[in-house]
């Protein structure tokens, strides 16, 4: 078995373990410190948001040797607007101008035919009006509030309404950070964009969902027992799924890597920019946010139960009485120790007493 592997099923049977609920105020301060500056990001620099959203119009040349950087000072030029250049594969640039009204698109065309010493008849032009982009962004708000209540519906039915408040806040987190970096790197903002957005959520809430599952399996009857409180239980069950959530982010992260660096920055084909940016931070957000923020907040929202308060109160005077009868038997003569006065185990279980003692056994 692989190291990996054998980490994997040590975390699941909790021989091994890292107390992530117990240390949830530190990444609660980390996801805050993002998320600010995510924010800031977006308040100063704002979104460029792609000509599908506030209009414009796009002309595509025939093939050509001239630069994309000359195309760009000749659209600058004539449309007034800044202009966004990219390469086709054939040879040709697309040309993009924001801002173009209907009646200027003739004359910045036969301008940019002008100064590029291109055959304007050749040059196709492609208008699309704001109020259409209009129309996608608010079909695209509209979606994304449709997902999210339905999420909280059917997470409240399915599990509780502590699991549904927790996943929520992590799509936001998610949402956010995703957003606040595009305003930072300043890519355009696409419906590719919006897709990808909207795609990030399903893997966000696989990872979630999937903790979420084993949580409630293993808290069932949890208050029936005195061995572990309900915070405990939760970090047993993000560890339980660790290396499974890794797995799978690492899986989904490669191709959209090599989207993103070698198709887009290598390559450079920049429309595939405006898809992979958004996959790539929206997976490792909703990774980071399924472990680190979703099951903590669960935790901290059960421990204000008064069932789970009192559980966590029996626990720990059990764990008290264990220590204090460990200590006398240990003063004791010879210090032998009575089974009794053996201390409960604290965190994450270890099975290898239990395989000793069924090697050690007769069969009947």
């Amino acid at each position: 078995m692989s190291k990996l592997g054998d980490l994997g099923a040590r975390l699941h049977r909790g021989e091994v373990g890292y107390d992530f609920v117990g240390n949830r105020k530190i990444w609660y301060a980390v996801s805050i410190l993002i998320t600010i500056t995510a924010i800031l990001g977006l308040a100063v620099r704002g979104m460029n948001m792609g000509i599908e959203f506030q209009g414009g119009a796009v002309f595509t040349t025939p093939k050509t040797s001239v630069s994309s950087t000359e195309a760009e000072h000749a659209a600058e030029k004539a449309s007034g607007h800044d202009a966004i250049v990219q390469g086709l594969g054939t040879g040709a640039l697309r040309i993009q101008v924001s801002g173009v009204e209907t009646g200027q698109a003739d004359q910045i065309k036969k301008d940019i035919a002008q100064d590029l010493k291109l055959d304007p008849e050749k040059i196709s032009a492609e208008l699309v009006g704001p109020s259409w982009g209009d129309q996608i962004a608010n079909k695209a708000w509209q979606g994304l509030a449709i997902f999210l209540v339905l999420v909280v519906i059917y997470l409240a039915i399915a599990f509780e309404w502590r699991m549904a408040v927790a996943a929520f806040v992590a799509l936001i987190h998610d949402i956010t950070i995703t957003v606040g970096i595009y305003a930072l790197v300043g890519f355009e903002v696409t419906p590719g964009t919006v897709i990808g957005l909207l795609t990030i959520l399903g893997y966000s809430l696989y990872d979630t969902v999937v903790v979420f599952d084993s949580l409630k399996e293993q808290t069932k009857d949890i208050t029936k027992q005195t061995r572990w409180t309900y915070s405990e239980i939760a970090n047993r069950s993000i560890n339980s799924t660790l290396v499974r959530s890794i797995n799978t982010t690492v899986v989904a992260l490669l191709p959209v890597a090599g989207l993103l660096f070698i198709g887009g920055g290598v390559l450079g084909a920049g429309m595939l920019n405006d898809i992979s940016l958004s996959l790539f931070v929206g997976l490792a957000a909703g990774a980071y946010s399924s472990i680190f923020i979703a099951t903590p907040l669960v935790a901290d929202l059960k421990e204000r139960e008064p069932q789970m308060k009192a559980l966590k109160k029996r626990v720990l005077a059990k764990r008290a009485q264990a220590e204090q009868a460990a200590d006398t038997a240990a003063d004791g003569p010879h210090g032998d120790q009575h089974e009794d006065a053996t201390p409960a185990v604290v965190g994450p279980r270890s099975q290898s007493g239990a395989r000793s003692r069924g090697r050690g056994g007769k069969r009947r």
